[in-house]
């Protein structure tokens, strides 16, 4: 049974003492989701939010999700052009426990909702994501993996997906170059949240103003963190998110874009996997369907390719004009 918000609300003042609540309302849908949730309102006109994890998989995010907020520290978050929630405290439920964070303000962001402006403003928050010291993640100790371990995964989860016989050639086909393909693995691994999507940002008149969902944050590829925009397909909000975040963090990861693109399609890998391990067919028929719509989007839309770039053709009289120059200047 979902618990109240009035019963959140007195567990919020069990868990933060001076906190002088006198005004309480649902936060999400009621027995839905992985938490139960209020908005609480302080006698101080400040806001919070009271969780209380409703499955062991919810309480385990939030337990990781309070390890990365510790480890974004006053300095870090100063260097955020959003806000992010912090700690006020907790206490013991139903052998769990509620946590009580600031309230961040903004409206939910939905991928449908995202206008250019928008996107501006999400490729630079992802940007400053990337430019934190990697230092705060390996103080915390929170996981690190470099570029050799991103590229194993890949091909691991590769060769899993092919071993169903279920991927399509043409696709496979793909996957499995970009596997080879060394260049697409060399990249500096930075701070990434880990888990971002639409839904993970909070926006205000066309700025992000916060960034929710923390319990993945760790070193790793920063392809991870924009995989999810390459999907969305209209008025070039896609193209707009990456030129923004390039414009911060420059070309040091000239095929960053190429490698979201595929950790993007390997998401219905993942998902093929996910209904064979759990041998639902109506997962695995929902991937393949997904896969044979994929293999009709690649096939007829050049600028997602993932193959290394290539040069040129050049016609037999420009290959001779550059043997002539080459003669001339030796």
């Amino acid at each position: 049974m979902a618990r109240s918000h009035l019963t959140l609300a007195a567990l919020a003042t069990s868990a933060v003492a001076e906190l002088d609540v006198v005004g309480a309302a649902p936060f999400g849908s009621a027995g839905r989701g992985d938490f139960d949730a209020a908005v609480i309102t302080g006698r101080d006109g400040r806001h919070w939010i009271v969780r209380v994890p409703r499955s062991e998989r919810a309480e385990q995010q939030q337990s990781a999700d309070l390890v990365a907020l510790r480890a974004l520290s006053p300095g870090v978050r100063a260097r955020l052009p959003f806000a992010v929630t912090a700690f006020a405290g907790q206490t013991p439920v139903d052998g769990t426990r509620a946590i009580v964070s600031e309230f961040v303000y903004g409206t939910p962001v939905t991928s449908a909702g995202i206008d250019n402006a928008l996107a501006t403003s999400i490729g630079e928050a992802i940007a400053a994501i990337h430019a934190l010291p990697t230092s705060l993640v390996t103080d915390a100790g929170l996981p690190a993996y470099g570029s050799v371990d991103s590229h194993r995964a890949a091909i691991a989860l590769i060769d899993r997906a092919a071993a169903t016989s279920l991927v399509p050639a043409a696709l496979l086909a793909r996957w499995e170059q970009a596997g080879e393909d060394a260049g697409l693995w060399q990249f500096t691994p930075a701070v990434v949240n880990g888990d971002l999507g639409a839904a993970s940002f909070l926006a205000s008149s066309g700025d992000v103003t916060g960034v929710l969902g923390w319990h993945n944050l760790r070193v790793a590829d920063p392809a991870q963190d924009l995989c999810w925009a390459v999907g969305i397909r209209r008025d070039g909000v896609a193209d707009a998110i990456f030129d923004a975040y390039t414009r911060i963090r420059g070309t040091v990861d000239r095929r960053i874009r190429q490698r979201a693109t595929l950790l993007s399609e390997l998401e219905v890998a993942r998902w093929l996997l996910h209904g064979t391990e759990q041998r639902s067919t109506e997962i695995v028929d929902d991937a393949v369907r997904m896969m044979s719509r994929l293999v009709d989007d690649v096939t007829t839309d050049a600028s997602e390719s993932i193959s290394p770039p290539t040069l040129p053709v050049l016609a037999v009289d420009e290959v001779e004009a550059l043997l002539d120059r080459a003669e001339r200047v030796s």
